[in-house]
């Protein structure tokens, strides 16, 4: 059991990879408490403790945070992704992007910290996972502008937690995963003209010939909020079958 005696709070927990990892760390012995915007979403996470949470509610974030009292981890899950070059970008796009994948991030983190910082001091550490993309600052996708750019800042924001807070306890990583099958790329892949050519266009670019499945990401998101990464801070982690390389 290797999250035994830890408390993690999981945004976006209602599907894909926030859902996929709330089992997960729950498997391990942790105290989950799976959030997520609609309600509807969390129904049958047996054993795990569920919340509605409006991640880009200021308000909501700070109500969350004191009710769920100090925590031993936090996985920031919650993101958009919008479609489309720097031409096609809407400011109400633009916005919506930074608000979900970057403000919310930070409200999130900034309101939990506090509590956090006193389990590491009582416990020696306390982890923070961001989910970032392989589409960041690491590497550029066409039709990715806003994503890719929110996703960079994940990246800085990520590295900027982790020196500020490195010396008392609070670890900080980013996960970058390469395309993971979820219904959010079910949606965007049945929204396109040509759904059979997306969906082959998506594995194509991957070198390993399929998508990833929430389980390829799951493990990682367990180890780096476990004390198996006890040594691991201020890295973005890519897992994404080697379109990287």
């Amino acid at each position: 059991m290797r999250l035994s005696g830890k408390t993690i709070l999981v945004t976006a927990a209602g599907q894909g990879m926030g859902r996929a990892a709330a089992i997960a760390m729950a498997q391990e012995g942790a105290t989950v408490i799976a959030t997520d915007r609609d309600g509807a979403l969390l129904q049958g996470l047996e054993g795990i403790r569920t919340a509605v949470l409006d991640v880009t509610d200021a308000s909501a974030v700070a109500a969350i945070a004191a009710e769920v009292g100090p925590l031993d981890g936090l996985f920031n899950c919650a993101g958009v992704v919008h479609n489309g070059s720097v031409l096609e970008l809407t400011d109400a796009d633009w916005d919506f992007a930074l608000a979900l994948n970057v403000t919310a991030m930070m409200r999130l983190t900034r309101a939990c910290l506090p509590g956090m910082l006193q389990r590491a001091r009582d416990t020696g550490t306390a982890s923070i996972l961001n989910m970032a993309s392989m589409a960041s600052s690491v590497k550029g996708f066409p039709n990715r502008c806003a994503y890719g750019t929110t996703k960079a800042a994940v990246i800085g924001l990520t590295k900027a937690i982790a020196a500020d807070f490195v010396k008392q306890g609070i670890r900080c990583n980013a996960l970058c995963p390469g395309t993971v099958d979820t219904p959010s790329l079910r949606g965007r892949i049945a929204a396109s003209a040509d759904p059979v050519q997306a969906e082959k266009d998506f594995i194509a670019r991957q070198p390993m010939g399929r998508l990833a499945t929430v389980d390829d990401m799951s493990p990682m998101v367990v180890y780096l909020l476990s004390d198996e990464s006890r040594f691991v801070t201020g890295q973005a982690l890519l897992v994404d079958g080697g379109v990287t390389i």
